[in-house]
């Protein structure tokens, strides 16, 4: 809702993303966290507790929304990422979920630290009651007293974020056992799923695997995947953990489930130190040798004869297998017992289930570098409110636009659609951008058809060799190439306006096209409009995008 009274259920590819996620798995789990909030809920305020009727319908709505348009039922939904919490706030949405028939849509909170929301929990009977689960981001396989005392369900619900190497995969392996064995945490959520934008802006490369070249479709499928295998594939929302997990005697950690059935699954891991740190937090040193395990299976356990063995060992590539199916243990003979010997860096999971599969599909295209040539008029089959391929929006949203009232060669545009700031999760700029190319491009030219729909205030901007992105953007160095809706220009050598290199007076108004280039040679820059020289030979930047 990027306004009051403005629904729209079509926008981003989260939609096409959960639908796509259903029909591979029609038990799969949706969450929702707000990370902003449009800015007409903070009436004029960087905050989403303003009116908290309000903020609770906003989100409520989306929930319906998602039913209603994509028949798409969002199990949980958080506060807001990383950020203050509203205990009245909380009560507020739980009351206009029920009101609304949502009483099975659960809340998450708070999506940042254990406390203070596991303190305030149990100190007001009426927010334990509303909250479902306490959610904490990035714990370091730890939690607190107060969140155990609450007796809720304990989750990791944003965690990893660590380069998608073996050391990732190591960190991802240790912590999917150990987030339970030391935090009682019977979920851990990876951030993020795919590493689909370019490697150079924050986090690049932190997904579980990678799809980074939508221009060559090439794509690499991660060790991370493989770790996270040997526990998504042989368990499911819903099975237990049993009470006998634990460390091994020479480092390392074991965890057991089992689904209630007479299933069990077993996962050992012993992840080194070294190989397995995470982007945060600090991780204490510890030490892993090699040393022999051996585990007695009792009670009905004890009946099982057979179990599959899968194995991961990281490290150098001549010695790293990833997700290789071993020969089943039978335990008929052993009384239910069994050994491994175990070395460093190594996962197993031995598992009654046998629909375990690492599966095959034919190689992906080759890795291609950004076109040095790329041209784009948006006259394309895509459906109205999504992004353009290739850009990397950082501050603003960009949609394709269908400009009906120009019958010209204009009638398809990328449109800036934000009419305010939005009540931000991190310190974004001021100046909407979104970012395209390739970081290695020095020597560039940059041609793009401007309008400028709001009089005497708006200005657009094309820029090159812009160094930053994220939560990194208001800072972006390069060459900046402004102009004006009240007849100026202005070139920077930063995306904030403060470093000046040239500006002017220009014939340029409100509501009309502009051609805007932007060349870039060596140390030098110039900058032509409509055609016409502007401005020449001011120094450049560093290298950027």
């Amino acid at each position: 809702m990027h306004y009051a009274l403005d629904e729209n259920y079509f926008r981003g590819y989260e939609w096409w993303l959960m639908k796509e996620a259903k029909k591979r798995n029609p038990n799969i789990i949706l969450m929702g966290l707000p990370w902003s909030f449009p800015g007409w809920l903070g009436k004029g305020f960087n905050w989403p507790y303003v009116n908290l009727q309000l903020t609770a319908y906003y989100v409520m709505t989306w929930i319906v929304g998602a039913k209603h348009y994509h028949d798409l039922d969002i199990d949980y939904i958080g506060i807001w990422n990383e950020r203050s919490f509203d205990i009245n706030y909380i009560k507020v949405l739980r009351r206009m979920l029920n009101y609304q028939g949502l009483h099975r849509v659960k809340i998450i909170a708070s999506d940042n630290l254990w406390e203070p929301i596991s303190a305030s929990m149990l100190l007001d009977t009426e927010l334990l009651n509303v909250i479902d689960v306490i959610g904490a981001h990035y714990p370091g396989t730890r939690t607190v007293r107060d969140a155990r005392l609450t007796k809720k369900k304990l989750w990791s619900s944003e965690d990893f974020s660590t380069l998608n190497n073996d050391v990732g995969a190591g960190c991802l392996g240790r912590i999917l056992n150990q987030n339970y064995i030391n935090g009682y945490m019977t979920a851990t959520i990876a951030w993020n799923l795919v590493a689909s934008y370019y490697e150079q802006l924050p986090y690049g490369r932190c997904g579980l695997m990678t799809a980074q070249e939508p221009w060559s479709g090439h794509y690499a499928v991660e060790p991370p995947i493989w770790v996270a295998a040997h526990t998504t594939q042989f368990t499911q929302p819903g099975w237990y953990y049993l009470k006998t997990v634990g460390h091994l005697e020479k480092g390392g950690s074991y965890v057991a489930l089992t689904d209630g059935l007479g299933n069990l699954t077993i996962i050992v891991e012993t992840m080194s130190h070294k190989h397995s740190r995470c982007i945060r937090p600090f991780l204490p040193y510890f030490n892993v040798s090699h040393q022999f395990a051996t585990f007695l299976l009792k009670g009905s356990f004890s009946e099982i004869p057979e179990l599959q063995v899968w194995y991961t060992r990281l490290g150098k590539p001549s010695k790293r297998f990833l997700f290789k199916q071993l020969d089943s243990l039978w335990l008929l003979d052993s009384g239910g017992a069994f050994t491994l010997e175990l070395q460093e860096d190594e996962l197993f999971t031995l598992t009654t289930l046998t629909t375990g599969g690492k599966g095959s599909c034919p190689p992906p295209p080759e890795s291609q570098p950004f076109p040095q040539v790329y041209d784009d008029d948006f006259d394309v089959d895509y459906p109205f409110f999504s992004e353009a391929p290739n850009f990397a929006d950082q501050t603003g949203v960009f949609e394709y636009f269908t400009n009906i009232e120009d019958p010209g060669e204009h009638r398809f545009t990328l449109r800036q659609v934000l009419n305010q700031r939005p009540i931000t999760w991190a310190a974004d700029a001021y100046n909407t951008i979104s970012v395209i190319g390739d970081y290695k491009w020095s020597n560039l030219t940059v041609r793009c058809d401007v309008y400028i729909e709001t009089p005497e205030k708006g200005g657009v901007f094309i820029a090159g060799r812009v160094n930053k992105g994220g939560v990194l953007i208001r800072s972006a160095r390069g060459v900046f190439f402004w102009i004006f809706a009240n007849g100026t220009y202005r070139v920077t050598g930063d995306l904030a306006g403060w470093i000046i290199y040239a500006l002017g007076h220009v014939d340029v108004t409100a509501k009309r096209w502009y051609t805007l280039t932007l060349i870039i040679k060596g140390p030098f820059s110039s900058g032509t409009l409509n055609g016409k020289s502007v401005w020449k030979n001011i120094p450049g930047s560093c290298r950027g995008q």
